[in-house]
């Protein structure tokens, strides 16, 4: 229940992730039913994208529901946006005393916030023949909301290439996480986003869980360099070998730690060895409770790891891209605890427990495709890390008071 009251610290990349994009005259802004005065969130320097989105740009969910269970499954996963019939305030309130929400009302041709700013146009096509009139659109609201009458018979491809050119974020409504993923891909670019309409809890999960895959892929992470400090043997403990369904390139790996503040580049098994055949699709990824990165932003214990499971393959530059676990292996080994130091920041160490084999390495900073081996890892050593947020809830990247050591 946590999940549904979240920090009232926001930052830009959680209006972004969450889909606030309460836009009309006045700017962005922050309505609540239970407070009637407006909170202006444009200060933090959001801004409103245009229509043309790259694939690696988020797209924006909007949701229509009147169950309840539909809308906390939905504010679980970020989405803070909903629509209500006018009729529905009562419900709309409701559903705010128990979430953080952005409700939207459909009246007078258009959707409005709770002091009737009209944040939306919502634009009915029945022929093909009318989506010409999308371009044609003067409404000052920045988003269109489209709604098929018959979806099949407009194909997602000709509303996509009837508003190329508009700087309004076009959504078209969607009663199956399938005929959003049309309109998310269709011609390349596809629409800004989506109105969920369902009283499905399914919908959302699938939803969600396809959205986190397509940001995922192909984006670029941000890794940082961070040096040895500390190297010692600590005895025996179970570890974990990832086996994936896809070969892996040298430089690339999995993204593991011990701490959740971060997670190290393990290199994978794709180098030759003087002691045993290369393993390219393998891992030898760290003790049982290490968190691993999995697609949508999230971690996994390797422990939770099993076949059928998905992970994130991250090179020495950053690029990330999903692999599907084939097989996972958990046996007792020799286990050696490495720490190491970000330069600008001496005062928090980060901890990463490997099995003590030639075959496990790091991904070293500085030199392409470089692995070093825990057996050859020296004080003064540069490798290469992802710093995360300070805690976890479930996989998922949270903000509060957290101890790790």
């Amino acid at each position: 229940m946590a999940a549904l009251f979240p920090s009232a610290s926001m930052r830009q990349s959680d209006i972004e992730g969450s889909c606030i994009i309460l836009v009309g005259k006045l700017g962005v802004a922050h309505f609540s039913l239970h407070n009637k005065k407006t909170t202006p969130i444009w200060q933090s320097g959001f801004s409103v994208k245009a229509m043309s989105v790259s694939k690696s740009e988020k797209k924006q969910v909007w949701i229509w529901t009147q169950k309840k269970e539909v809308m906390t499954a939905a504010v679980e996963r970020g989405w803070h946006t909903f629509i209500f019939q006018s009729d529905c305030r009562e419900l709309a309130s409701q559903w705010s005393s128990l979430a953080l929400l952005f409700p939207l009302f459909v009246e007078e041709g258009g959707l409005f916030d709770g002091e009737h700013v009209k944040v939306a146009t919502l634009f009915e096509v029945s022929s093909p023949a009318q989506l010409k009139n999308l371009e044609l659109l003067s409404d000052k609201a920045d988003n269109v909301v489209v709604d098929l009458l018959d979806w099949q018979v407009i194909p997602a491809e000709n509303i996509v290439a009837a508003i190329q050119g508009t700087q309004k974020t076009v959504f078209a409504i969607s009663k199956t996480p399938s005929e959003a993923q049309l309109f998310f891909e269709a011609l390349e670019h596809g629409l800004g986003g989506v109105v969920l309409k369902t009283e499905d809890v399914d919908a959302i999960f699938q939803l969600k869980e396809y959205l986190d895959k397509r940001n995922n892929q192909g984006s670029l992470l941000e890794l940082t360099k961070a040096t040895v400090t500390n190297i010692q043997m600590v005895g025996m403990g179970d570890r974990v070998c990832v086996d994936m369904c896809s070969l892996m390139r040298p430089g690339e790996g999995l993204l593991v730690g011990c701490f959740a503040r971060g997670l190290f580049l393990i290199h994978s098994e794709c180098l030759e060895s003087n002691y045993i055949s290369s393993r390219p699709f393998r891992v030898n990824a760290g003790p049982v409770h290490a968190y691993v990165a999995v697609p949508g932003e999230k971690t996994s214990y390797l422990s939770e790891l099993k076949a059928g499971r998905e992970v994130v393959v991250v090179d020495q530059d950053g690029m990330q891209r999903t692999a599907i676990v084939g097989r996972v292996k958990i046996e007792t080994r020799p286990l050696i605890l490495v720490e190491a130091n970000v330069l600008d920041d001496h005062q928090i160490s980060y901890t990463m427990i490997l099995q003590n084999a030639e075959t496990v390495a790091l991904v070293g900073a500085g030199h392409q495709n470089q692995a070093i081996p825990v057996t050859s890892l020296k004080l003064g050593d540069e490798v290469l890390l992802s710093v995360q947020g300070g805690a976890r809830h479930t996989g998922i990247q949270i903000e509060e008071f957290i101890v790790e050591k």
